[in-house]
């Protein structure tokens, strides 16, 4: 519940004034907005019209409690109750999900996480869609590394204002 209620004002933020771009490298970007730092990317995929496209991010909260909480936007809405599975290299993370976001189950899950995009080159997520076809969202992590270090330091120098 804590985790929906999180995700809920998250997403207020997000619409109440837009991101400033902190860093760049590769396919991800480090985002700072009010008391957050985010590394983000867009899946490498194809979009969907009239659909938002699927996104990756790893949040920092400045003195809270997000040290690296990957956040996903899946491409497409699952069918209800879905599993969703992140994959970083042939390492699999079972990830808790609602309507078409997911997110890691915490603190290790994210550090093994962070883990596993350091020494890889792509991950993907994977869910089944309402007509049990798969959604798959593909991810280069090429900058993530540097977006991640950039997030993590972003959200520390939050903390000093």
């Amino acid at each position: 519940m804590a985790a929906r209620l999180e995700l809920a004002i998250f997403s207020f933020l997000t619409l109440a004034a837009a991101p400033s771009i902190v860093a760049a490298d590769g396919q991800w970007a480090t985002l700072s907005q009010g008391r957050t730092c985010e590394a983000a990317a867009k899946s490498v995929g194809a979009t969907i019209k009239d659909r938002p496209p699927a996104r990756a991010s790893l949040a920092f909260d400045a003195g809270g409690p997000r040290h690296g909480q990957l956040a996903v936007r899946l491409s497409r809405l699952p069918r209800p109750g879905a599993t969703v599975m992140l994959t970083i290299g042939d390492q699999p993370f079972l990830l808790m999900s609602q309507g078409d976001m997911a997110w890691s189950r915490g603190p290790k899950q994210e550090q093994a996480i962070i883990a596993a995009i350091r020494s890889n080159s792509g991950m993907r997520v994977e869910a089944r869609s309402p007509g049990g076809g798969r959604i798959v969202d593909r991810y280069s992590l090429d900058g993530a590394p540097l977006a991640i270090d950039a997030a993590a330091a972003c959200s520390v120098t939050l903390v000093n204002r």
